[in-house]
């Protein structure tokens, strides 16, 4: 099998199936949105504005509204599609003014708490690996609460004990970067710890694998063993796992950013769905899906880099 093949293979494979995630996604937000009680009218009306019948179905032709459900599908899936993803119900704006108004602030934070999450996992790891049982259980013990603990709940005790009782760090807002660190904290911890569990198991494996043996057996200190030979091991477990970081990065970020009162998409993501804002809704889920079959597509072009079997092989990742 040529190297071009070896590489092609995986990537088409990705590409399709990451074109039926973009068609389940939008399929999927736009009959929850449909099946939600409520009229698209009023959200384009306000909710202080009174409308004859005669305004209310001017506004439903203008929007397409009182067209056959399978039109509008078809509609709200070609729009993103052709670079006109339509205008916010709620607004009246362009939908890609609205999300380029608040995309920043969420990839600021899903940034640094991505930054955040690794330096916590592998320090935790690299400080645990090879430790004796109740250094293990209680690292273990830390782990199992950070990623069990609800994310706005981490956010609401952070809130409470590092902003009003101790008025550390800003409680809201996104002015300069000390109200970037509890938010980013807050979405950073549960990652961090799912993710230390992983590498720790990873490095606990290497450490016993021959490798590692012959490198004592030359002189090598445990702590140059754990640094220079095993660390790298973690790097294949951690990539394949980048997808779930980015589904929780985008999941807690609605969430971390209602709590902290930050401008982005989350807070965009949620008042779009309480008011039936399909555009925007449906633009917002294409959005992450495609982050989503991106990131998953780089990761599996680094595990074949990482792991040169996975090339010799031939077979998809």
């Amino acid at each position: 099998m040529s190297a071009i093949h070896r590489w092609a293979v995986p990537v088409a494979r990705r590409l399709g199936s990451g074109v039926l995630v973009l068609w389940g996604a939008a399929t999927v937000s736009f009959l929850v949105l449909h099946l939600v009680p409520g009229d698209v009218v009023d959200t384009v009306l306000g909710p202080s504005t009174a409308a004859t019948p005669e305004l209310r179905e001017r506004i439903r032709a203008d929007y397409g509204l009182g067209d056959p459900l399978l039109v509008q599908y078809l509609r709200q899936l070609a729009g993103p599609l052709t670079g006109d993803p339509g205008r916010s119900y709620q607004l009246g704006l362009p939908v890609g003014d609205v999300l380029a108004g608040q995309i920043g602030p969420t990839v600021e934070l899903a940034l640094t708490a991505t930054v955040l999450a690794l330096l916590i996992a592998f320090v935790a790891a690299v400080a645990t690996a090879g430790r004796g049982r109740v250094a293990r259980a209680v690292a273990s013990g830390l782990e199992l609460l950070a990623v069990s603990v609800p994310s706005y709940w981490l956010g609401i005790l952070a809130l409470t004990v590092l902003s009003y009782r101790f008025r550390l760090l800003p409680a809201a807002g996104d002015q300069g970067p000390a109200a970037l660190v509890l938010p980013a904290l807050t979405l950073a911890l549960p990652i961090g710890g799912m993710l230390a569990r992983v590498v720790r198991q990873e490095l606990d494996e290497a450490l016993a694998r021959p490798f590692a043996l012959t490198a004592r057996a030359r002189g090598a200190t445990e702590r140059t063993v754990l640094l220079r030979h095993t660390l790298r091991h973690a790097a294949l477990p951690v990539a394949t796992l980048s997808g779930w970081v980015v589904g929780s990065l985008l999941g807690g970020a609605v969430l971390t950013e209602t709590v902290f009162a930050r401008p982005g998409l989350g807070r965009v993501l949620v008042t779009a769905v309480t008011s039936k804002d399909i555009p925007v809704v449906t633009s917002l889920v294409l959005l992450s899906a495609a982050a989503f079959v991106v990131v998953n597509l780089l990761v599996d072009l680094a595990c074949l880099v990482i792991d040169p079997r996975l090339r010799t092989e031939g077979a998809g990742v």
